[in-house]
């Protein structure tokens, strides 16, 4: 049984290799997750960089497809399931890392004023204020922790998420809130659900915070709005749009859900579903640093010999603010910054 996954998946090369003896892993850059690469694999593990469709299986022994994230949007479900091809993601994984960015960009976010038609960050933390409004926009396992972190924190909250039945419409979350946060999947349904017609509707000075994917949000029209807003996730990515990017007030390179926990949480998930899928004894990942030279199958050179995958990161206060400097010093780096991100 041979499986195919993106190298920059931690942990799943490690759990395997000590684990499932009799089971070949190839673990490849996800630009290097072609058809030819995939022909003779059993099962393939992916990131969101991995586009999975007929020019990608069309060809290969594939039975089963995973990917270690919350959404599946870059996979052709419909492709897979006409053609016997098992699918999963992992719903939840990471939801405690990104309600965590929420609440980080949420303290580091301050009052903007206009000085000489120039915005002005204000030190007052939004946080600190009484009586804002916070509206979600899906109540799924991440809205859900992140309306928890909002009314502990003494914010009122509205909630949007027509299918699951919960909450006021989205024209009210419009109207009353001060901040509105995105956490829906990318559908038919969503893609630009906040557009030029839903920012009109919006309170003047209204807050958007998109973390989930970025076509929810249309880009250009947010920037006419002239609200303030932060972003993770992008159109495009990772070839983002620059002038979307000199005014947000924080930027980052998809990374909100960039946690051990969940990372750790997503691996787990797809080594459940490939142990249940083809009967494997069941394996429990480690939250360890994996060499570089496992990762690539080779001996490792002088260099590399002591380099493991990182996996702690910034968590001092300013974690966000300092990743949103460093991507607009280089946004050309978008993807690299993102892979060489040190897990929180």
């Amino acid at each position: 049984m041979t499986i195919v996954v993106d190298s920059q998946i931690p942990f799943f090369v490690e759990t395997i290799h000590d684990g499932w003896p009799q089971v070949t892993v190839l673990p490849l850059r996800g630009e290097d997750i072609t058809a030819a690469a995939v022909r003779d694999a059993d099962v393939l593990v992916v990131r969101t960089r991995t586009r999975v469709d007929e020019a990608l299986l069309r060809d290969s022994n594939v039975r089963m497809v995973c990917t270690a994230t919350i959404g599946f949007d870059h996979i052709d479900t419909a492709y897979c399931e006409s053609h016997g091809i098992r699918w999963m993601s992992c719903p939840g994984c990471n939801a405690r890392a990104v309600c965590d960015y929420i609440e980080e960009a949420l303290n580091e976010y301050h009052t903007a004023q206009r000085s000489n038609s120039e915005t002005v960050l204000q030190p007052k933390a939004v946080l600190q204020r009484s009586g804002l409004v916070i509206g979600i926009v899906g109540v799924g396992h991440v809205g859900s922790l992140v309306a928890q972190m909002a009314e502990k924190r003494g914010m009122s909250v509205l909630l949007n998420d027509p299918p699951m039945h919960i909450g006021v419409a989205l024209e009210e979350i419009a109207r009353q809130c001060d901040i509105i946060t995105f956490h829906v999947p990318l559908d038919e349904s969503t893609y630009h659900l906040c557009d030029a017609s839903f920012l009109a509707q919006c309170k003047p000075g209204a807050l958007i915070i998109n973390a989930a994917r970025g076509g929810v949000v249309d880009e250009q029209a947010l920037l006419r709005s002239g609200h303030p807003f932060i972003l993770d996730t992008w159109e495009n990515e990772p070839h983002i749009n620059t002038a979307v990017l000199d005014k947000a007030l924080l930027a980052s390179m998809h990374i909100a859900g960039y946690s051990v926990e969940g990372k750790k949480n997503a691996t787990q998930a797809c080594l459940d579903a490939i142990s249940e899928e083809f009967c494997l004894p069941i394996l429990k990942c480690e939250k360890k640093a994996v060499p570089l030279c496992r990762i690539f199958n080779r001996e490792p050179c002088a260099r590399e010999k002591h380099r493991s995958l990182a996996i702690s990161g910034d968590n001092a206060p300013g974690w966000l603010m300092r990743v949103s400097e460093q991507l607009k010093a280089a946004p050309q780096d978008f993807e690299q910054l993102r892979k060489q991100y040190k897990l929180r």
